[in-house]
């Protein structure tokens, strides 16, 4: 394939929960993470969200009152918790986008954050953050979200 793009690692796992609270509870005393609160990305689709970048998860439960209605209800129903999703970071979203699509798997959602923003919302703790969701689930048995994500 001619795009090219630098493979970064996996960046975090996404983890459907029930219960947010008792769930950076667990992986608190399990692995000593530590979480931020990440609801303004997850409220459009019904979801509270909680990231610890230092362990590299991403939890994300229905709103109350949003049980069966949310974006992650879907998989909970049919798969109960665990791990939905894998980010994998990448030096080139748009490139890795277009690679994905010459492979036969398209982007469902996408984003780029300015960089008001990544201040706003994550602390300034990036100069980048861009994300293709692609609908990978059925190719490989979960999503996967290529992340552009470049530190300050």
């Amino acid at each position: 394939m001619g795009v090219v793009m630098e493979l970064r690692g996996i960046n975090r796992v996404v983890i459907a929960v029930h219960d947010i609270e008792k769930s950076k509870e667990l992986y608190s005393e399990l692995l000593g993470a530590t979480f931020n609160n990440a609801n303004w990305t997850g409220e459009p689709f019904g979801i509270e969200v909680a990231i610890s970048w230092d362990a590299g998860i991403e939890l994300c439960a229905p709103m109350p009152g949003r049980e069966t209605s949310s974006a992650v209800s879907p998989f909970l129903e049919a798969n109960g918790e665990g791990v939905m999703s894998v980010f994998i970071g990448v030096s080139d979203a748009s490139a890795a986008k277009e690679r994905a699509a010459l492979a036969g798997i398209e982007a469902v959602h996408s984003l780029d954050y300015t960089q008001e923003e990544i201040d706003k919302h994550l602390d300034g703790m990036f100069r980048k953050y861009e994300e293709h969701n692609l609908n990978s689930a059925g190719k490989c048995g979960f999503a996967i979200t290529l992340a552009q994500i470049d530190p300050k």
